[in-house]
């Protein structure tokens, strides 16, 4: 009986025993994990800001002199061409002086032909003279009076020719000063910015003092992205690296670009952040409207492996460690790897972990230690 009595006591015991330690046994930890793949992995060098979209060209464009606004031929969205004129100042007094130099050509023209032909006349009776004296049938006095006048219409011919310059000199001058009532574009593109209506004055900006363009004129067919890189990566950096560019804008998109400059200096903006500015000229503009002044980032490849052992860099602890998900015990394991090729989205493995091995990418969860229970949900990744 007191046997019997001690096998139920125990029984009770070891009851107890158990539902406390199910009661106290932690909940398995909800993770993510992806699969160790095959891919391409590249070593890259990304922005330490957010960068800015530009156009190769850009023109913010006023008249060298102020004037009233004659003439808006163009509007804002519109396409122009080389030389195109965009804006005309009052200029009536100027074209009235070009049309006065133009007329006074016209008549240095004749005056100069018609002392050429006296020229030609005078010569000719000259000549004819200077024959006769010889038959004694012309005195020589009549011969050099003959003479002195065909050097004096020569002479006027000349002189004549010359005015025919000076007028059309005055014809260039008047045009100079047309062209300064005249805002022509620099090179073809689109108009992005007109301040002014027809009416109002215009006047050039002052020294030191930046006032709005009259007309902003930018080429899109050309497009760069300027960024800042910490200074501790920019040695690498070399012009016709590749790169990619993504865009707030453009969301799960990116496009290629080279490395066209980097800048031979340090940018000190800010004590603890010294950088050094490049320029990305991007290779693939003709699928989107890309416009200045677009935000974007930069990321420089150093270097590419196609087909790398690969694992998201998100589930990358220390730099050397991971937590390899045991899908049959259904718990986690902490694994030393190693590591080559690197960004901010994949890493390359080099030794540690085998293809088809499935890793946490959730590292953050509270509870996910060195043999932890777990339940694991797959992550996508990016081929």
């Amino acid at each position: 009986m007191k046997r019997r009595t001690l096998y139920i006591v125990g029984g009770v015991v070891l009851a107890a025993l158990a539902i406390a330690t199910l009661v106290s046994r932690p909940d398995p930890v909800a993770v993510e994990t992806a699969t160790v793949s095959r891919g391409m992995v590249g070593e890259t060098v990304t922005n330490t800001r957010a960068g800015t979209i530009k156009a190769c060209q850009r023109a913010r464009l006023a008249p060298p002199s102020g004037g009233q606004i004659a003439k808006l031929p163009v509007k804002k969205g519109d396409r122009v061409q080389a030389g195109q004129v965009l804006l005309e100042l009052w200029n009536d007094d100027v074209r009235a002086e070009l049309k006065l130099a133009e007329r006074d050509a016209v008549a240095a023209r004749a005056r100069a032909e018609e002392a050429c032909v006296a020229a030609t006349v005078a010569r000719r009776e000259s000549e004819r003279l200077s024959k006769l004296v010889a038959s004694s049938l012309v005195s020589i006095d009549a011969a050099e009076r003959a003479k002195g006048e065909a050097d004096s219409r020569a002479a006027a011919c000349r002189a004549t020719t010359q005015n025919i310059k000076v007028a059309q000199a005055r014809i260039e001058q008047a045009k100079a000063s047309m062209e300064r009532t005249l805002l022509r574009a620099p090179f073809a593109g689109i108009v992005a910015e007109i301040n002014g209506e027809i009416g109002e004055f215009v006047t050039p900006s002052p020294v030191g003092i930046p006032t709005p363009p009259a007309v902003d004129v930018v080429d899109t067919s050309c497009i760069y992205v300027t960024a800042p890189i910490d200074e501790v990566d920019a040695p690498r950096i070399r012009e016709g690296m590749p790169a990619r560019v993504s865009l707030d804008a453009f969301r799960d998109r990116t496009f290629p670009a080279r490395v066209r400059r980097v800048a031979p200096y340090v940018l000190d903006v800010e004590k603890q952040a010294r950088t050094v500015e490049i320029e990305a000229e991007l290779q693939d503009i003709a699928t989107a409207t890309l416009l200045p002044g677009y935000s974007a980032d930069i990321e420089v490849i150093l270097q590419e492996q196609p087909d790398a052992l690969r694992i998201p860099t998100r589930a990358l602890i220390d730099g050397k460690r991971v937590f390899v998900y045991d899908a049959a015990a259904g718990r986690v394991h902490a694994r030393e790897v190693q590591v080559g090729l690197r960004n901010w989205e994949y890493v390359e493995i080099t030794s540690g972990l085998e293809e088809g091995d499935r890793v946490v990418t959730t590292i953050d969860r509270e509870g996910l230690v060195d043999g932890a229970r777990a339940v694991a949900s797959e992550t996508p990744t990016k081929s």
